[in-house]
């Protein structure tokens, strides 16, 4: 009987073998023998697979990390570092299905396939990034707060595309890129001189007669 696993299992072997997606349900069900209304009790399309390898994997990643014992003493920088660092390790098995699933897309802005993989991590992100706001280690500034999650996803992109043209042995400069990238990316949601340049210029604006009783 076919289940989740065994139909994400078989595409990933064909796509591999092929490199192409199978001509039709039918024809997949067939090589698989299974029955065609097996496929479709799991999922709508063979997009539909390819999506569920990228979630599945996003989702055994936030379960591992949060199992540690040492998670809920992490700042958010922190917990932002642990998911990028056990993601790609996860990846690393997977490897030729991520880089035939990543390369086929086409056109700017989120790949088709890492639609629902977005939700999950920006879900992520936006509570560790509050957790940050909440115990003042990032800057909660107007307008800008909401849209921290957004950087953090155009991180994950680089990263994985990096780490799709990356032949250093093991990976390391994709673990460089990491630390280099979130750390980064963190230190400009942490308070900067420009933040107190903004302060000073509304205090400024509410003190605007300031000027003329010092006479300058």
């Amino acid at each position: 009987m076919a289940t989740t696993e065994s139909i994400q299992k078989a595409y990933i072997d064909f796509v591999l073998t092929e490199g192409v997606q199978p001509k039709s349900v039918y024809i997949f069900a067939k090589k698989n023998k299974m029955a065609e209304e097996e496929f479709y009790k799991f999922f709508g399309s063979f997009d539909a697979v390819e999506q569920s390898v990228w979630t599945d994997l996003t989702r055994k990643t936030l379960a591992e990390i949060r199992a540690q014992e040492v998670w809920p003493q992490y700042s958010s920088r922190e917990k932002a570092l642990s998911f990028f660092y056990s993601f790609f390790e996860l990846l690393k098995s997977s490897r030729s299905f991520a880089v035939y699933s990543i390369k086929k897309q086409r056109g700017l802005g989120t790949p088709k396939v890492l639609e629902p993989t977005k939700d999950i991590f920006e879900e992520f992100a936006e509570g560790i990034l509050s957790e940050g706001i909440e115990t003042q280690e990032l800057t909660d500034r107007k307008f800008f707060s909401k849209r921290y999650k957004d950087a953090l996803w155009i991180q994950f992109g680089f990263v994985l595309n990096f780490w799709i043209n990356d032949d250093s042995a093991g990976f390391e400069k994709t673990d460089e890129a990491i630390e280099k990238g979130i750390n980064v990316t963190f230190d400009l949601f942490q308070r900067s001189p420009i933040d107190n340049l903004f302060e000073y210029g509304k205090f400024l604006a509410k003190n605007g007669g300031i000027k003329e009783k010092m006479g300058f």
